[in-house]
């Protein structure tokens, strides 16, 4: 990039006012600081400020791929549909993903993700098992028609991705490569200056039996994790934590059917059977595949995991309250005692040991106390089902869990066959059979880890930014580009910055000194050095850590020297 830039032939157009759309630290500073423009909703054009960041992010990333010898390539963003359809995507996707045709009608898709676009090509290239593994990346645009564009670069249309694809023989390669992989999205979050946790994940769309997800702690990230001191970790859509509180010692009891008039809540009932919320049992009801009726029973104070639910019966999905009189139930007061015939009852494991269930009575306005699983109604399954929570204990080594919200920044997945096998992609094993690819899949989010850069750190003023993901490095501030002794040491300080190998902005315009210092503390320069008609009188210059708010003086004929070699050691901290 180039070292010597000057803000006059610079566009870097600041705000004054928040934007009024902006919802959090990110959105509202890249576009206060002149980083980027909105184009349409989720859509953003990135300004010269903007695309230095991103560039920076993108070069972390490239060198910490390149240092496990994985390799770049540039794969298109359009795809065609027919390698979608041999997948199974093309419908399973879902409305995020944009579907297209050309003129003579053949179909396309703007691509979220390039699992099918990769396996096509090794398909066609690697024969043998001596080929592998093979580990190939690219960084490129993706576009996912979120149904609710918001936070800016944290839920975008269209973004910027780096998607990396490894291809193997082995389970055991796999497995090398995967732990590759995850440290050095370790060592990629820790150059980009972010405060991070790796924790287990749900697969989602992409698939696969293994994936780490990474997150970057902000308490405006939309995910939430649970974790401990041993180092354990999740997402709460895929922990399993061990749920305390359940009342396992309940004594057996005859089963009675109670008048509840009114009651139409767990709350309420807790309150008027004068129980605890965890000594009852809510049921949800859902339906499978097969429109088949389903009870998933859990905990009268927790919440159903939607994902887990999914996972327990292929396909589950809760009913709408339009759906509950053709299945010939109520829309509250369920329970699992004499359910509509074939009803499966799904129960969460917390349940397993509890003697007697308070449960409703599938009639409302009546609730039932003293049902016991085994006695009076069946129980189909066991499963885990619960979204996780502080306060559960650790499944590892059985410590009360906290709880966090984080930013997803990257996540890495161990695919296994899925998209060899449907695709047909297979390779002659060393015992001469063809096998399917065993694959991974591992991504960073380019964009976001921007947006979740700055959401760790900023202040009141602006940006902050770790020296790694600045735009400039450096920003001189002459408080007067017309005073005959301040511009000359200005411009000959910067000159020199400049030449050292810093990049170094000069304020040049003709604006008031306050306007120059909220612009430069706004976009977040590490480091500025401020030239006035005073301190050059004086022979110095001012040095201003944005970090820390910490001013220095610096004779000027050692200013360039000193600053470059303060710029080099904060360097050294970021691996640069």
């Amino acid at each position: 990039m180039t070292t010597a830039l000057r803000m006059s032939n610079l566009h870097v157009p600041t705000l004054r006012e928040d934007p009024a759309e902006t919802e959090i630290s990110s959105h509202r500073l890249l576009l206060r600081a002149g980083m980027i423009r909105k184009v349409a909703a989720g859509i953003y054009t990135f300004l010269p400020l903007g695309w230095r960041s991103v560039r920076k992010i993108e070069q972390i990333v490239r060198e910490e791929m390149e240092a496990i010898d994985s390799h770049e390539l540039f794969m298109p963003f359009v795809q065609p549909a027919e390698l979608w359809k041999d997948s199974g995507r093309w419908e399973a996707y879902g409305p995020e993903l944009a579907r297209l045709k050309d003129r003579h009608g053949r179909e396309f898709c703007l691509g979220p993700t390039h699992e099918e676009i990769i396996t096509s090509l090794v398909r066609g290239e690697v024969r043998s098992y001596r080929e592998l593994p093979l580990s190939l990346f690219q960084i490129n645009l993706k576009f996912r028609d979120e149904v609710r564009p918001r936070f800016g670069l944290l839920r975008g249309r269209e973004f910027i991705m780096k998607d990396a694809y490894s291809f193997h023989a082995t389970q055991e390669s796999l497995q090398e490569h995967y732990e590759q992989q995850v440290r050095a999205y370790g060592r990629i979050c820790e150059r980009l200056g972010l405060s991070y946790r790796p924790v287990e994940a749900d697969s989602g769309q992409i698939g696969g039996e293994v994936t780490t997800e990474f997150m970057a702690l902000a308490d405006t990230g939309e995910a939430e994790l649970v974790y401990c001191d041993c180092g354990w970790a999740a997402n709460v859509e895929a922990a399993s934590t061990i749920v305390p509180g359940t009342a396992k010692d309940a004594d057996q009891k005859e089963m009675e059917r109670i008048h509840t008039p009114g009651i139409h809540s767990i709350a309420d009932l807790a309150a008027f059977l004068d129980v605890p919320q965890y000594a009852t049992v809510k049921t949800m009801a859902a339906k499978d595949a097969d429109d088949r009726l389903v009870f998933f029973c859990i905990p009268g104070d927790r919440e159903l995991n939607p994902v887990k639910a999914s996972r327990a019966v292929e396909d589950a999905t809760l009913l709408g309250e339009e759906e509950f009189d053709s299945y010939g139930i109520p829309v509250g007061s369920l329970g699992p005692v004499d359910p509509p015939a074939n009803t499966r009852v799904i129960a969460d494991a917390s349940l397993r040991d509890v003697v007697s269930w308070t449960v409703g009575a599938n009639n409302d306005d009546y609730h039932i106390v003293g049902a016991m699983p085994g006695r009076d109604f069946e129980v189909s399954e066991w499963a885990d089902l619960l979204v996780a929570r502080p306060g559960d204990h650790c499944p590892r080594c059985e410590s009360v869990v906290e709880g966090a919200r984080g930013i997803e920044v990257s996540q890495v997945f161990q695919l296994g066959t899925k998209y060899s096998e449907a695709l047909g992609a297979t390779f002659t094993a060393e015992n001469g059979s063809e096998q399917p690819f065993i694959m991974g899949c591992y991504g960073v989010g380019i964009t976001r880890s921007l947006a979740a850069v700055i959401e760790q750190h900023h202040d009141d003023a602006g940006i902050v930014w770790p020296i790694s993901t600045a735009p400039l490095e450096v920003i001189v501030v002459p408080l007067s580009i017309d005073d005959a002794e301040v511009w000359p040491v200005a411009e000959s300080v910067w000159r020199a910055i400049s030449e050292s190998g810093v990049e170094t902005l000069i304020d040049d315009r003709d604006e008031r000194a306050g306007v120059k210092f909220a612009d430069a503390d706004l976009v977040g320069y590490p480091y500025q050095v401020v030239v006035g008609k005073r301190g050059v009188a004086a022979g110095k210059v001012e040095l201003k850590l944005r970090a820390t708010g910490e001013r220095v003086e610096l004779p000027v004929d050692k200013a360039p020297e000193m600053v470059t070699r303060i710029v080099s050691e904060d360097r050294a901290t970021y691996h640069l």
